[in-house]
């Protein structure tokens, strides 16, 4: 939809007097979308083919070409991708995949003086040394970074929609999703109840080979990410949350890297297990007594990329969501409107995408002026 939009925008007229900078008139202007240029785009591996999608396609409607770098764990989707770009009709060397499995292939399609713009999808880590080299060059950025999605659970929700919200952070791509809800803070009146419905859900997903029928939760994508997900429920243990699901490897599953639904309850927002993004199918909850209180752990993150609220009074859930401090809310809901704009505040991003919004994110504004 966004590609169809015009490239030009008619500013208002100016009435200038006379003066030092010329003579009177009236003053046309138009605002006009060009190409950044270059633009080096790197994907993450939870979700290849439809990230670099998201990136190539706005870029190109801009006219820039692309240096795409997708994640090494899974870059055949995306070598698919160009291969159908170039039957369709791109030209040679409008798109381009590069691929490698050690730093050194991204940091040159990050430094490179010939590229002018960095889209960048993946840790905050990684993405804070990206923006260091892309601001040595004034190159322009697109960052889409971590996140530890608050869920605040009011006291007059609706706790099924919830559970069946946040549930979904168990299953969609095994956890590794940074807009999962994974973080919930619970009013102290459904406290107990909403995590008795929690567990009971993540108890009732199959784990196990997803090709195979019936199977919700499949494996995370290697086995250091997998000990990497497992030394964080360790963590919580030690900081003193309390299992009420999984925390266990799962039996019988040999081949693969499984994980299960892991439900870590009475938490406090201090505990690194709730400031901290896991990246797997583990849901921590945190209680709160009121409003104010609920706003402010959620505010209390380094992180702002997508919350959530949930309660029986829509007036009430917009008036939170305009006081917290992320890109995106999602009010009794985990869905997502694809025209609107997709980003986050603080560390987990710079810019925002999707959209009309992607379009202005791979272009250059020019102002062209002209006398009446």
């Amino acid at each position: 939809k966004g590609a169809l939009e015009p490239v030009e925008e008619a500013v208002p007229p100016q009435i200038n007097e006379a003066g030092p900078m010329g003579r009177a008139g009236v003053f046309g202007a138009l605002a006009v979308r060009r190409p950044v240029g270059v633009v080096t785009c790197i994907t993450s591996y939870n979700n290849p083919w439809a990230n670099a999608a998201g990136k190539i396609a706005p870029a190109l409607a801009m006219g820039n070409t692309v240096l795409v770098k997708p994640a090494p764990q899974d870059p055949l989707s995306v070598y698919a991708m160009a291969a159908a770009l170039e039957e369709a009709g791109i030209p040679p060397g409008v798109v381009n995949v590069v691929t490698g499995s050690g730093p050194g292939a991204g940091e040159a399609a990050v430094d490179s003086p010939d590229v002018d713009m960095v889209s960048f999808t993946g840790s905050t880590a990684v993405g804070q040394r990206i923006a260091g080299v892309c601001g040595r060059s004034m190159k322009r950025q697109l960052m889409e970074l971590g996140g530890k999605g608050a869920a605040l659970v009011l006291d007059d929700a609706d706790l099924d929609s919830a559970v069946a919200g946040i549930g979904t952070t168990f299953s969609f791509y095994s956890g590794q999703i940074c807009t999962a809800p994974t973080r919930v803070l619970a009013q102290r009146g459904v406290y107990g109840a909403l995590v008795e419905k929690l567990a009971a859900y993540a108890g009732h997903l199959k784990v196990g080979d997803p090709a195979a029928r019936g199977t919700v939760v499949g494996p995370v994508i290697s086995a250091a990410h997998r000990d990497r997900v497992e030394s964080y429920i360790g963590l919580g243990r030690e900081e003193g949350a309390r299992v009420v699901a999984g925390g266990a490897r799962p039996a019988g599953l040999d081949r693969g890297f499984y994980v299960a639904p892991t439900l870590l309850a009475d938490c406090t927002n201090d505990m690194r297990v709730v400031r901290e993004e896991i990246f797997g199918p583990v849901v921590v909850v945190v209680p709160f007594d009121d409003e104010e209180e609920g706003i402010a752990l959620a505010n209390d993150s380094d992180y702002g990329l997508l919350d959530y609220v949930w309660s029986g009074d829509v007036a009430r859930a917009f008036r939170i969501a305009g006081r917290l401090r992320a890109g995106g809310v999602g009010v009794n809901t985990i869905g997502r409107n694809m025209e609107a704009p997709f980003g986050g505040f603080k560390r987990s991003g710079v810019g925002r995408d999707v959209g009309s919004y992607a379009l202005h994110a791979y272009s250059e504004t020019q102002a062209i002026v002209w006398p009446g």
